[in-house]
């Protein structure tokens, strides 16, 4: 099972990634203020099945991967620590900046709404991200079950997710004036994220190097 730093560390993470401007953030602001609250909630569901999607196929795949080839966790991390460290530099290097920009969008019906809220999470880099290279490194397989713990991660994130997308898309109008009026906070919020990326792609390298 998972220690509860490691958890506790995990939802650190998953907390700072959901306050973090990016596409999800975007679209569902985006479509609260010109569409109403309702729509952006409606938005968000399928959101939260873009996430059950990421994590189906994130666990299921890093289990049997490490089940079939059991040096392949080391070259998971591997991978997984060169992607952080591309991803802090284009983060921190000049001229890099926050994704976010509200967007004027034409009023949908639910059923698109679902379904571009679904496909917005399933092309989202920040959900594969997520996934595929971060979500691994709280991962041990000498402390029993890969699923379980995946599940335990994977479940973890989308309850935070879902509850802050949630708050944000409620807030829709106060989240986009904060933003707005307040372009340093998106400065401190890159160099954050982008510290944090940089120090977890170390960390992932030393761990493969014991």
């Amino acid at each position: 099972m998972l220690t509860i730093t490691s958890w506790l560390a995990f939802v650190a993470l998953c907390t700072a990634m959901v306050l973090s401007p990016g596409p999800n953030m975007m679209y569902l602001v985006s479509r609260s203020i010109w569409q109403g609250s309702r729509a952006g909630l409606i938005s968000l569901a399928g959101v939260g099945v873009g996430f059950l999607v990421w994590m189906s196929l994130a666990v299921g795949g890093i289990t049997a991967m490490l089940v079939a080839v059991p040096l392949a966790y080391d070259a998971l991390r591997i991978a997984g620590a060169i992607y952080l460290a591309w991803l802090a530099w284009t983060t921190l290097r000049p001229g890099g900046r926050s994704p976010f920009q509200v967007r004027e969008l034409a009023p949908d019906s639910p059923r698109r709404l679902f379904t571009m809220g679904l496909v917005t999470n399933l092309l989202n880099p920040k959900a594969a991200m997520l996934y595929l290279s971060l979500l691994p490194q709280f991962i041990d397989p000498a402390r029993g079950s890969v699923l379980l713990q995946g599940l335990t991660l994977g479940v973890t994130q989308i309850a935070i997710s879902m509850f802050g997308n949630g708050a944000i898309a409620l807030c829709a109008g106060r989240v986009a004036s904060f933003l707005i009026r307040r372009p340093r906070w998106a400065q401190v919020q890159r160099w954050i994220m982008g510290s944090v990326l940089g120090v977890l792609a170390a960390r992932m390298a030393i761990e493969v190097q014991r």
